[in-house]
């Protein structure tokens, strides 16, 4: 089984790249962030017609998460954070529930500044994910998305000139740390090297090509799912075609 994550930065306008990469890409289970779309324009007959039935909650030109299934897979889909925390987030957290398999697929906030009040909002979306991982790490589980945060100096080219920034910060970094325990950061274990990332700044030049970027997309695994793990790797393709996403597929393969 492959499982992926994706920010796609708006579907619809990444729809020719998804329609030429996920066909071969080998994935069952997508998991999509910021796809920038109403739910009554969200592009299923494409997607149907590549054999996977989409799940989606959107908002125009903001937020946004989806799931693409390869069919016949049988699943149950929720939006939001089911605990009765206001607001629910129904456009930045999906949870998938399959046969031997929970999925948490989250677009969590970027947050602005540390000084903002939106970084704020992103240290309580990460402890309310915190309550997640805690209710379902015991069996196979897998976090995965956009998370906004690059936990260590090497996954991002310039760490020394973005100690202030909200995804690199030290205060992130340590709460990361402490949301994630138990689970099993996916890449790291099949690519311990530096220079591996999934986001590449459009205002950069040619920064694929210079690997100029930040690992803030990540798939961590409770120890049960962790023990299935076979590779996991980006995917630059998608990001070295025309007007592309930012950020590029997360690939995970399990047996």
């Amino acid at each position: 089984m492959r499982l992926a994550t994706f920010n796609v930065n708006s579907v619809r306008s990444r729809l020719p790249i998804l329609e030429r990469w996920l066909p071969q890409s080998g994935v069952d289970l997508l998991c999509l962030q910021e796809t920038k779309v109403v739910d009554a324009d969200f592009p299923e007959a494409p997607f149907a017609a590549m054999g996977y039935k989409a799940y989606f909650h959107g908002e125009k030109s903001y937020n946004g998460v989806a799931l693409l299934v390869k069919e016949p897979l049988d699943v149950k889909v929720s939006f939001g954070f089911d605990d009765s925390e206001e607001p629910d987030f129904s456009t930045r957290v999906l949870l998938l529930r399959t046969e031997g398999l929970t999925v948490l697929n989250t677009y969590v906030p970027q947050g602005k500044e540390i000084t903002h009040p939106d970084f704020e909002v992103k240290k309580r979306f990460l402890a309310r994910v915190r309550r997640v991982i805690e209710r379902e790490m015991s069996g196979p589980f897998a976090w995965l998305g956009d998370l906004n945060v690059a936990p260590t100096e090497r996954d991002l080219a310039n760490p020394k000139g973005k100690k202030d920034h909200v995804c690199f910060c030290q205060e992130i970094r340590d709460l990361f740390a402490r949301v994630s325990e138990g689970l099993v950061d996916t890449l790291r274990k099949f690519h311990p090297e530096d220079g591996v990332y999934t986001f590449f700044d459009y205002r950069v030049k040619d920064s694929v090509n210079r690997n100029i970027g930040w690992r803030i997309d990540h798939i961590l695994t409770s120890p049960a799912l962790a023990e299935r793990m076979q590779d996991c790797f980006a995917d630059l393709g998608p990001r070295r075609e025309e007007r592309p996403s930012d950020h590029t597929p997360l690939v995970a393969e399990f047996a």
